[in-house]
């Protein structure tokens, strides 16, 4: 199968959205498929990578507007329609709802070959972190519409199931993530790297890792962080990422490490390396550093939503609390502070994960692709494409 994978990210950005497609991309040419993405770099020209095992085609792109740090592809969909045509494409996946998806989707329309989408970002959550509520009725329907274009649509979690489906969006399906447990592994704890945090044997080390963005809830963070340190003057507090509202966590001018963005084993020293892992994210489709903490044997603490859901009983192999309640999140954190060096919290953290299984994630992917080409309508049974209303 010649499989043409469309999205705005794609490593080496270092984003959940970005290594998963990564890892579903190549997971898919090791299964013996011929796989091309097609995504963005910053630069205004046009060139090809060569990934030993993927074909990469970065386009030309323009950042995502109050958020560089976003890229939103430039290409249109006669374009798209070429290289579909020259690749002799056999299935599209459209990780993303900007024009570049929405022509890649059009693209495949009209030459009726299958489309899968998937939902792997809460834009529309997003709205009230930038100020923006009174869009998220628009950007709801617009992804309605542009999901229900495809045959089908994938997303991580049970929870985003149950919103696209209540949201009208058509076909949708739920596809998982995996954790990679011996790259996130306690076994990558590093001495030397505590050490250079200031972190004592005996003393915890609080973590977060994610985009240093508003929508991640790094308000809350910084506020339990900074509470917990003041009662432990010897634990320490790291922050793993960087993105727009990293220049604001240095302003703060606490005794927080910020470590900037980290990938591969680098980035598994730092989870190991670690006793307490933060997450008050409001916004996550699944959360793919949540179970990479548990796989690390870290204590956790996150809203019961998303992948925390799934994975976590609260108190036996991680902590939570309800949906958006910043007071419980606080008394979570709390516990999982006093229990840092729980031995049998920690194992148990990783054993949660141990069944999450990238290979069967990328077979389900394979099949899913297949399916939407057996389910594929003759161009002219498709509806006509409806109107975006707000109602």
């Amino acid at each position: 199968m010649n499989v043409l994978i469309v999205t705005d990210t794609y490593t080496p950005e270092i984003n959940g959205v970005a290594r998963t497609l990564e890892t579903l991309a190549r997971g898919m040419a090791r299964r013996g498929h011929t796989v091309t993405v097609v995504t963005t770099m910053p630069e205004l020209t046009f060139w090809r990578d060569e990934d030993p095992l993927v074909h990469v085609h970065r386009v030309r792109s323009i950042p995502v507007p109050g958020y560089a740090s976003l890229r939103m592809g430039l290409i249109g969909k006669k374009k798209l329609g070429a290289m579909m045509d020259q690749w002799h494409a056999d299935a599209v996946y459209v990780a993303v709802e900007t024009p570049m998806g929405l022509a890649a989707i059009r693209a495949a329309n009209k030459r009726n070959l299958p489309v899968v989408s998937g939902f792997h970002t809460n834009f529309h959550h997003y709205m009230e972190n930038y100020k923006l509520p009174f869009l998220r009725k628009l950007a709801v329907a617009y992804l309605r519409w542009i999901h229900n274009l495809t045959q089908r649509t994938l997303t991580p979690s049970k929870d985003t199931v149950t919103e696209l489906r209540a949201a009208g969006v058509n076909g949708v399906g739920l596809m998982g993530r995996g954790v990679d447990t011996h790259l996130f592994n306690p076994a990558r704890r590093d001495e030397h790297l505590r050490a250079a945090w200031g972190a004592a044997d005996d003393a915890p080390v609080l973590l977060f890792v994610s985009r240093l963005a508003a929508e991640k809830n790094l308000q809350l963070t910084a506020s339990v962080m900074r509470r917990l340190l003041e009662r432990n003057p010897r634990a320490r507090g790291v922050f793993v990422g960087d993105g727009p509202r990293a220049q604001w966590l240095r302003e703060l001018n606490m005794p927080f490490v910020i470590a900037g963005a980290r990938r591969g084993e680098d980035l598994a020293r730092h989870y190991a390396s670690a006793d307490v892992f933060l997450f008050p994210s409001t916004t996550e489709t699944y959360g793919n550093v949540l179970p990479e903490a548990m796989a690390s044997g870290l204590a956790t603490v996150s809203y019961g939503y998303a992948a925390a859901a799934e994975l976590i009983q609260s108190g036996h192999n991680g902590f939570t609390a309800p949906y958006g309640d910043e007071a419980a999140f606080q008394r979570a954190a709390d516990t999982a502070f006093m229990r840092w060096d729980d031995a049998g919290l920690r194992r148990a953290a990783r054993a949660g994960v141990s069944h999450l299984s990238w290979e069967a994630i990328v077979a389900q992917f394979e099949r899913e692709l297949n399916e939407a080409g057996r389910m594929l309508k003759p161009p002219a049974a498709r509806a006509a494409a409806p109107l975006i209303t707000t109602a």
